[in-house]
């Protein structure tokens, strides 16, 4: 630490020259190497910007500016975070004028006449503590990356759990998990244009795959059923809402209990004929809203075993039709500008 205290940048404010001369042989005798001083106050700030000194050994009172001002100077233009030690030069030792000193950021006080060794002590604890501070600093700033580095580890894996899930559920009947993720963008373009913050748009984004989560629960012969259902089959079908519902309501992320929402009320109409509870118009939570018409589009214009792919303008007139009915008509008005715009095509192509 020693050698690198020599090295340590000091400059010397003092309007007096006979006074920055004996310092400066003071500090060179010391083993010092990067000394600068000035005797113009006024220029103290464009050479501190320029040489970044580790210390300040600064006079007290000087014509045009005093020590306190540019004290004060110095400061503003010192980050919060870093410690950079001031040494007043004063032969005026009153209480009053230490305590004002103290107060605007003095660290410490060298009184004239200067005493070499005394000189050379303050500034070498001062620079101790500069060193030890910057070494705390560089020891917190590689926890900070550390703590970002694993909290974006965590939430790769977040990431990747949601889409894992959203595909065990998926694979049973779509044998690529592709509709999940097509639903998850779908459904993000859909919250983006009904001007939902953008994290609200993320956290449907990456929600809306789950909310198929419950067939897990349903068996084969249901589920991959061809033609109608039989009401009783119907009637077990209707419960994924809630198995998916029950799965996910324990977490305790934000972003799974999002989903368990979503999970739940994803089949619910606008009208009040839906399922699970018959849930009507803004009963229904926006997230579900959103998720209902992207899983109905994406299901639609995708064949499956037991159904054949529509084709996107068939899909498109029953989404109009079904709007006020089956769907929000204020999301089926942004769906069909997205029609438009040619937007739906990219977002619903198999992954």
């Amino acid at each position: 630490m020693k050698d690198d205290i020599m090295l340590s940048k000091i400059l010397i404010v003092d309007d007096q020259e006979f006074n920055i001369s004996l310092l400066e042989r003071i500090l060179v005798r010391a083993g010092f190497k990067h000394i600068s001083s000035i005797q113009d106050p006024l220029r103290t700030l464009a050479v501190f910007t320029e040489i970044e000194p580790d210390i300040v050994l600064l006079d007290m009172h000087m014509p045009g500016m005093d020590g306190l001002q540019v004290l004060r100077l110095i400061r503003e233009h010192t980050a919060a975070d870093q410690y950079l030690p001031v040494l007043m030069l004063t032969a005026d030792v009153t209480p009053e004028m230490k305590k004002q000193g103290l107060q605007a950021g003095v660290n410490d006080f060298l009184t004239k006449p200067y005493d070499r060794m005394e000189v050379v002590l303050r500034i070498n604890n001062l620079l101790k503590t500069r060193q030890l501070h910057k070494q705390i600093q560089q020891h917190k700033n590689t926890l900070e990356d550390r703590v970002r580095e694993r909290t974006e580890e965590l939430q790769k894996a977040k990431v990747e759990m949601l889409h894992l899930l959203g595909r065990a559920a998926e694979y049973r009947d779509d044998m690529t998990g592709s509709h999940t993720l097509r639903v998850g963008r779908l459904s993000g373009l859909i919250a983006e244009r009904l001007d939902l913050s953008k994290e609200h748009v993320k956290m449907i984004r990456m929600a809306a795959p789950l909310h198929d989560i419950g067939k897990i629960g349903i068996p084969d012969e249901i589920l991959l059923k061809p033609g109608r259902f039989k009401p009783e089959e119907f009637e077990r079908m209707k419960t994924h809402t809630l198995i998916g519902a029950r799965i996910l309501e324990e977490s305790s992320f934000t972003l799974l209990k999002l989903a368990g929402i979503i999970a739940q009320s994803h089949h619910e109409k606008w009208d009040g004929t839906g399922y699970p509870h018959g849930l009507h118009r803004e009963e229904i939570p926006i997230e579900a809203r959103i998720v209902a018409l992207a899983d109905f589009y994406d299901a639609l214009t995708h064949e499956r075993p037991y159904k054949r792919a529509w084709t996107p303008e068939e899909t498109i007139a029953e989404v109009k039709k079904q709007s006020g009915i089956h769907f929000d008509p204020r999301i089926v008005n942004v769906f069909v500008q997205l029609y438009a715009e040619g937007l739906l095509a990219k977002e619903t192509m198999s992954s």
